[in-house]
């Protein structure tokens, strides 16, 4: 089932190794041709483009485009009980794991009369974006929103699409995750459509809207979009990059498990296949110095398929080129096979895990050990699951606080201290050809 990648005699650089190893294909630039128009038809008409695209898209025309407080609120009524508990639980630990992330403002004493504060500032308005695909996300709705509250942003606008078997509504437990968490500005608008509502703002269109919003203006602009989507909602987001600011292009998920002889290979196998089940897209890898473990792990993914739910979905995500077994001479490759590969989900299944873990440098999260599996970061853990996927975790981070804070530096000098530095303030002036820079402190001299 999973195609076998030997390197085991191969000595590659990180390149070489990135592009011989299993990856989704993604192709942005590609979707950027059929979302331009959405986005531009949201821009010219607002609302009656938004219920256009919705009944294109999502096959129902909404009658409320922002979701009215009794359908949130009857949501959370009848939200199952089990699962009230379990997003609270997950509210609660989300909120201490990003308190952790919160920076401090600090001072600095450069010279005496002279210093900088780092300040960090929240943003004042925020959208999130959460899908309604294959599976409901109202994790996703955890993620978001606590690192945005955390962050002390002062509003939030969520938008999730609209389902035709809830009326044109979000799915019930999205709204009620929005409810618990206190979000009362919730719209039914997927895709490409919601990520341009939510960097241009949209006007009212009708009656209804203006009721829901209570004015002529739906929904305003914000300051920063973050959540995951499929490639059109990531093409969107990159059209409107420079508007506003973004979290990522989100691409399929993917899971990487470097693993030695002694991991069990039921573990790793559950683990491979709990994210093959997102999407028929999804990338799940093992890397492994264990030709017994590989050969364990096939047999074990065979038999665990053949008894998931969504063993159609799976079987494509582990079938396809984005998924394999990477056999590696030893710990040492597999470490710069890892780090090559920068999954958006790491797990280290070897003798001294926690050792192994910190010598990694790429990945969006790293689980240490065989009782930390990525399902538990995606609900429960206190991290954050809104993750870089393809590789970008060379460069990019998770999603926390700091996607929604700005840093703001104080710089406060009195003039004993600026005319301390007013000489080797003109030489650099000067040298840049920049007489008026050094004039400006001057100035000051003389009056």
């Amino acid at each position: 089932m999973l195609t076998h990648i030997d390197l085991r005699e191969a000595h590659l650089g990180a390149q070489e190794l990135a592009r011989v190893l299993p990856r989704a294909a993604l192709d942005v630039s590609a979707a950027l041709e059929a979302v331009q128009p959405v986005i531009d038809d949201v821009r010219s008409r607002g609302a009656a483009a938004l219920r256009d695209a919705a009944e294109r898209f999502d096959g129902v025309r909404p009658e409320h485009l922002r979701v009215p407080a009794a359908a949130i609120d009857r949501a959370l009524e009848e939200l199952d009980p089990q699962v009230r508990q379990a997003l609270e639980t997950s509210i609660a630990h989300n909120r201490a794991g990003h308190r952790a992330q919160m920076p401090v403002e600090r001072s600095t004493r450069v010279v005496p009369g002279g210093t900088i504060t780092q300040r960090w500032i929240p943003v004042r308005r925020v959208g999130l974006y959460v899908p309604g695909g294959l599976a409901v996300y109202p994790s996703s709705v955890v993620m978001n929103a606590v690192a945005a509250q955390v962050a002390g942003v002062d509003r939030i606008a969520l938008s999730s699409p609209p389902q035709a078997e809830h009326g044109g509504l979000p799915h019930p437990t999205i709204l009620a995750a929005c409810g618990l968490l206190g979000i009362e500005e919730v719209y039914a608008v997927g895709g490409a459509q919601a990520i341009a509502m939510l960097a241009y703002g949209a006007g009212a269109q009708d009656e209804v809207d203006r009721g829901d919003c209570g004015g002529r203006v739906l929904c305003e602009p914000v300051d920063v979009i973050t959540g995951p989507g499929n490639i059109y909602v990531a093409a969107a987001k990159r059209a409107v990059l420079g508007t506003v600011g973004i979290d990522a292009e989100a691409g399929p998920t993917e899971i990487a498990i470097l693993a030695d002889d002694g991991a069990n290979a039921e573990y790793v196998a559950a683990d491979l296949l709990s994210q093959a089940e997102h999407d028929p897209n999804a990338g799940s890898v093992l890397i492994t110095d264990s030709p017994r473990l590989a050969e364990a792990v096939d047999e074990a993914l065979a038999r665990r398929l053949a008894l998931t739910r969504h063993r159609r979905r799976a079987s494509t995500a582990l079938s396809g080129p984005q998924s394999g077994i990477v056999l590696v001479r030893d710990l040492d490759q597999g470490v710069e096979v890892a780090d090559a590969y920068a999954a958006e989900h790491l797990e280290i299944h070897t003798e001294r895990a926690p050792e192994v873990a910190r010598r990694i440098r790429n990945a969006g999260a790293i689980f240490v050990g065989p009782t930390s599996p990525v399902p538990l970061g995606d609900y429960l853990a206190g991290s954050n699951h809104v993750l870089p996927t393809g590789g970008t975790a060379r460069f990019a981070s998770g999603l926390s606080v700091m996607a929604f804070l700005k840093a703001v530096q104080l710089i406060d000098y009195d003039a004993e201290a600026l005319a301390g530095l007013s000489r080797p303030l003109r030489a650099l002036a000067h040298c840049e050809d920049l007489p008026a820079h050094s004039e400006a402190v001057e100035a000051r001299g003389r009056h």
